[in-house]
């Protein structure tokens, strides 16, 4: 009698030892995936998941499995193409790699550096994570995440890449057309990050009246935008997402508002950079995006 062929979970690399990454990390694990750290070191590393119902400590320990066939790179959009151009080397031929981050531009500059039977998809997710310290990651607020595959070479594993990103930052829904949810949520990044940068604030702070107008502005002048490059956005749409968001991250304090306090590189290039690129394209003047754009040129740490 013929024995039944075992059933094989593949092995999936994640890049960095971001919150979202070591969330999605912990997830993986807790699925019965295989799963490895590609950092900048190759020290072992431990580390502690707490969320809601569950916690648990995680030792990740090298050598590295090579060539790496599945990719989860959910760094800072500035750092994705360095990432991008030091896993090469590293890939296989039909490597599948998914890019995770807030902001929008770098497909378009990833795509190129790829073989041909290599793989790209964008997640884009919900999740709230956060690092309590170098070592111990919070899971603290449950979202849920949009696929979509980006080339035709994704389609040849699109169901191990589908039912892994479902274990790791599920709930998910797939996209034939991602880019529309990529704009929605760049509408979202573009008005809460810079003005919580700006101000510093909470953001549950941006519902107070004084900050209407500026968010008005905001997101006008984002969907004369995104309906120039073919996103067909209504003002009440977006402003509605906007104010849905705020209610429900009131407590959290954005990326680009924990970048400034901490000192680090912000997402600005990628978020409002990128509109203001877009409107440079379609012969657009964004006077409210140029403004914030400058005043956080000016007090960036970098």
């Amino acid at each position: 009698m013929a024995q039944p062929h075992p059933i094989t979970t593949p092995l999936w690399t994640v890049v960095g030892q971001g919150a979202i990454g070591l969330l999605a990390t912990a997830r993986l694990h807790q699925a019965g995936y295989p799963v490895q750290l590609h950092r900048r070191t190759s020290a072992p590393f431990d580390f502690m998941f707490q969320s809601a119902d569950d916690a648990f400590s995680l030792s990740l320990h090298t050598p590295l499995k090579i060539p790496y066939s599945f990719v989860l790179l959910p760094v800072k959009a500035y750092a994705v193409v360095d990432a991008v151009q030091q896993l090469l080397p590293l890939l296989a031929e039909n490597a599948q790699l998914v890019l995770s981050h807030n902001g929008m531009g770098t497909i378009e500059q990833v795509l190129p550096l790829l073989k041909p039977k290599q793989g790209l998809w964008f997640l884009s997710t919900s999740h709230g994570a956060f690092k309590a310290n170098q070592t111990t990651v919070i899971h603290s607020g449950k979202g849920q995440s949009v696929l979509g595959a980006l080339n035709q070479a994704a389609f040849a594993q699109q169901q191990s890449v589908e039912k892994a990103m479902q274990a790791a930052l599920g709930p998910l829904v797939v996209e034939d057309d991602i880019k529309p949810s990529l704009w929605l949520k760049l509408a979202v990044n573009a008005v809460i990050n810079p003005l919580t940068a700006l101000h510093q604030c909470k953001n549950g702070e941006l519902s107070r009246s004084h900050y209407t107008s500026a968010i008005t502005l905001l997101i006008e002048e984002f969907v004369r935008v995104a309906n120039a490059a073919g996103q067909d956005f209504s003002v009440e749409a977006i402003q509605n997402r906007v104010k849905q968001v705020i209610e429900q991250t009131a407590e959290n304090y954005s990326s680009m508002q924990q970048d400034f306090v901490k000192g680090r590189r912000t997402e600005l290039e990628y978020i409002t950079g990128f509109l203001l690129r877009q409107a440079e394209q379609h012969q657009l003047q964004l006077p409210a995006h140029q403004a914030i754009y400058q005043l956080l040129l000016q007090k960036s740490p970098r």
